[in-house]
This record gives C-alpha cells, sequence and structure tokens, in this order.
C-alpha cells in the first residue's frame, strides 16, 4: 500500500432528517436566510443553510466538545 498524506476520507453518504419546528423558529431562520443574501448577495435556502448552521454551533459549543470522548 502506498503511504500519502491524505487519509481515507469519511463516508460522505447524505442523510435526511425530517423535523418539525414552531413557526416562529420557521420565520427567523427565514430572515436568516435574507440576512444571508443580503451579506453575500447570494439566495440559499433555509434548508441548504441550516447544515452549516448546525455544524457551526456544534464546533463553537466547548461544553460539547468537552463531554465527546476522544
Amino acid at each position: 500500500m502506498v503511504d500519502i498524506k491524505l487519509g481515507k476520507l469519511p463516508d460522505r453518504t447524505p442523510v435526511k432528517l425530517t423535523i418539525h419546528l414552531r413557526p416562529d423558529l420557521e420565520a427567523l431562520l427565514k430572515d436568516y436566510a435574507a440576512a444571508y443574501e443580503a451579506a453575500y448577495g447570494s439566495r440559499e435556502s433555509v434548508a441548504d443553510l441550516i447544515p452549516f448552521m448546525l455544524a457551526s454551533f456544534l464546533e463553537a459549543d466547548r461544553g460539547f466538545h468537552r463531554t465527546r470522548p476522544k
């Protein structure tokens, strides 16, 4: 086997998750999508933004990272 710097890529199979939101949260997400468009000049759907929003939230949660197994 050849020894290369890049390790094997992780599983990237998309997973579909269905959730139910309160109407006020849906409105906030739509407002966020509008703010995103104003900031970057690119319209993105709420569904496309949510995975990145969740990833950003989880990456920034230091308490969560302390509880995860090493």
